[in-house]
């Protein structure tokens, strides 16, 4: 009988060491998760280009996907199967396409997400440098990923610091990172997004009011919830500086497509979709400034086919802006996907007097 007690009691041992491995794992991933306070102060740009009640401006926002989401491209999230793409030239290449596309378009301020100061998806390329020096614009930048080391799926994502960027020649007065309410519990969020929105604060000369500028990009795999609360909080802020006296506009992506908008109809229903936004999910003197022209999202269950009966498109990514703003053109840059799986969205304001 002695050797059937050598098995049970070399199992138990197997076992007792999986769960102190397991254990250590998590501890390592609690003890290093990425818990940014509620309100940071970040680096403001330092342009000095002053804005006047009689300027007209333009804003740009653009989801980059770290410059690896090409239209060769597809992802594990979305139904693909990459995490990566193939090369660091690969990347590259997509970041000069991408600032390209962004000079062209003239922008005065640029809402970028998904910028990568070091992560392995992107072969560890400092985007946020890299625009700033071919733009010619100094920026505001607020992580919402960043961890050591992302262990899913395989071969793993790896190490991640990645998140909004607001490039812009204007004088700033201020620039802060507000989280957003987190979608995942323990330990899931140990290695997760962090969703935030990037605040950043222009002067309006001649007047004591702010143009206040919000880069955000909200949740995109929960099950809904952390969408609803995200949009509540952003929803709160927009009142919160109106209230104040100040102009505002938000934009970036998301994640979730606008009332009445069907242009582009559902043709997939196995992968990923967005969800809608709510008819009252804005405030009061809010609307949203978005176009259906062109799709400005696909989804990544595949490299991207040229069609869009073919390829699942939306139209996820816009502005709102409040309605002591004049909205004078707001259209999306169609670029076939060529270098992201989004398309950049302009819009061109001037003051209401």
């Amino acid at each position: 009988m002695a050797k059937p007690k050598k098995i049970l009691r070399g199992v138990g041992i197997v076992f007792l060491v999986l769960a102190v491995f397991v254990l250590g794992v998590l501890g390592w991933f609690t003890l290093r998760e990425y818990r940014p306070d509620p309100v940071e102060t970040v680096e403001t740009p330092s342009g000095e280009k002053t804005l006047s009640l009689s300027d007209s401006f333009r804003v740009i926002t653009y989801n980059t996907g770290y410059s690896g989401l090409d239209a060769s491209e597809d992802f594990f999230m979305d139904g693909g199967t990459q995490v990566q793409p193939d090369s660091k030239e690969q990347v590259l290449n997509n970041s000069k396409g991408i600032q390209k596309i962004l000079s062209d378009a003239e922008g005065d301020i640029y809402f970028l997400q998904e910028v990568d100061l070091d992560s392995k998806r992107s072969y560890h390329m400092n985007q946020k440098d890299f625009y700033e020096n071919s733009l010619d614009m100094d920026s505001a930048f607020a992580a919402n990923f960043k961890c050591d080391f992302v262990p899913y799926p395989f071969p793993p994502i790896g190490k991640v610091h990645s998140g909004l960027l607001t490039l812009t020649a204007l004088n700033t007065s201020s620039s802060s990172r507000i989280s957003l309410p987190e979608s995942f519990s323990w330990p899931l969020k140990t290695c997760n997004l962090k969703r935030c929105m990037l605040e950043t604060r222009i002067p309006v000369q001649g007047t004591d009011a702010e143009l206040v500028l919000i880069n955000f990009h909200l949740e995109a795999y929960d099950s809904g919830e952390g969408k609803i609360a995200q949009s509540k909080m952003l929803a709160d802020k927009l009142e919160e500086e109106y209230l104040a006296g100040n102009y505002v506009i938000a934009g970036g992506d998301f994640n979730q497509t606008f009332p009445g908008m069907d242009t582009y109809p559902l043709i997939d229903t196995e992968n990923w979709a967005p969800g809608i936004m709510e008819d009252d999910a804005l405030p009061e003197h809010f609307s949203y400034a978005v176009d259906d022209s062109y799709p400005t999202c696909r989804l990544l269950n595949q490299p991207y086919t040229g069609s869009y009966e073919t390829s699942q498109v939306y139209v996820i990514d816009g502005f709102i802006v409040s309605d002591n703003l004049d909205i004078s053109k707001i259209e999306v840059i169609n670029t076939d996907f060529q270098y992201t799986d989004h398309q950049p969205v302009k819009l061109e304001v001037s003051f209401l007097q």
